[in-house]
């Protein structure tokens, strides 16, 4: 089974759609399987005196006017599903309430996802459960037994899901990557594990694809010095396109496991073996 690679989008379009467009282009042009966007009710995610506070953007002083800058409405995603159904490739978003995962619901995604910030939000979960969607649950921010509480949910509700290791800094030191917890994850839950990437670099990811993830997402951006928190956790169009190949190769060279000698390998054995057959002879 191939990775499946899906390049997170987020907020890095900056509210304007012609950059979520050029980075549905990259997303595709790099070979990725999906896009991934993030969706919030404003007024439900954050409180009227956080977004009554100062916070100078390219919208505006307040953070209301930050937050609502960054948020696409359902003019936008109709045009980004059409967008993505003219070029092929899959999209779907991570809601971070009750209100934006059941205004997903009208489009016909094939895919949920749980960021890391929101598995413990039990409600949520199980309304994500109850569509019977393939879900990615990231697992950032949380510790054994939050996990164990979304999994029961999940396979109470028979929803197929897999996991994703993912250490929530922005962006992650690649001493904090902690990989082998892949391997735990897969053995405590007998489920499928992927990989949700913040590092600045793509060796650890090089690294999770060798450890046998089914998924991995990573943070896309035209340019990292673009306005925004998850710029600077994400990778550019050129890095993106050379991630996916890398990671394809990758997953060619894992092979199966198992010892054979290569029809080409056999002529180089005679070769370099020759002169064992004459000593052997005199």
């Amino acid at each position: 089974m191939s990775i499946f690679i899906t390049a997170e989008i987020g907020i890095n379009h900056n509210g304007d759609l012609g950059i979520a467009k050029d980075l549905i282009d990259v997303a595709v042009d790099a070979g990725a399987d999906a896009v991934k966007f993030q969706k919030r009710t404003i007024d439900l995610v954050y409180t009227k005196e956080m977004l009554d506070s100062p916070r100078e953007s390219p919208w505006g002083t307040t953070q209301r006017k930050q937050k609502e800058g960054l948020e696409f409405g359902l003019g936008k995603y109709q045009e980004i599903d059409k967008y993505c159904k003219e070029k092929g490739i899959e999209w779907f978003a991570s809601a971070w309430d009750l209100e934006s995962q059941k205004f997903l619901q009208q489009f016909d995604l094939k895919y949920n996802k749980i960021a890391s910030a929101m598995i413990v939000y039990e409600d949520l979960l199980k309304i994500v459960a109850s569509e019977g969607n393939h879900t990615f649950i990231s697992t950032g921010l949380s510790t054994l037994e939050d996990i164990d509480k979304a999994v029961k949910i999940f396979q109470d509700a028979n929803c197929p899901f897999e996991l994703m290791h993912c250490v929530s800094t922005y962006p992650m030191r690649d001493e904090d990557a902690n990989l082998k917890m892949i391997h735990t994850l897969r053995k405590r839950y007998n489920c499928n594990v992927g990989y949700s990437g913040h590092e600045v670099g793509l060796a650890v990811t090089y690294a999770a694809a060798a450890l046998g993830i089914t998924s991995l997402e990573r943070h896309i951006t035209l340019d990292r010095a673009m306005y925004g928190s998850d710029q600077s956790a994400s990778v550019e169009p050129a890095g993106f396109k050379m991630l996916v190949g890398a990671v394809r190769k990758i997953e060619q060279a894992m092979g199966d496991g198992n010892k054979r000698i290569l029809e080409a390998e056999i002529p180089i054995a005679q070769k370099l073996r020759a002169h064992i057959k004459w000593e052997a002879n005199e």
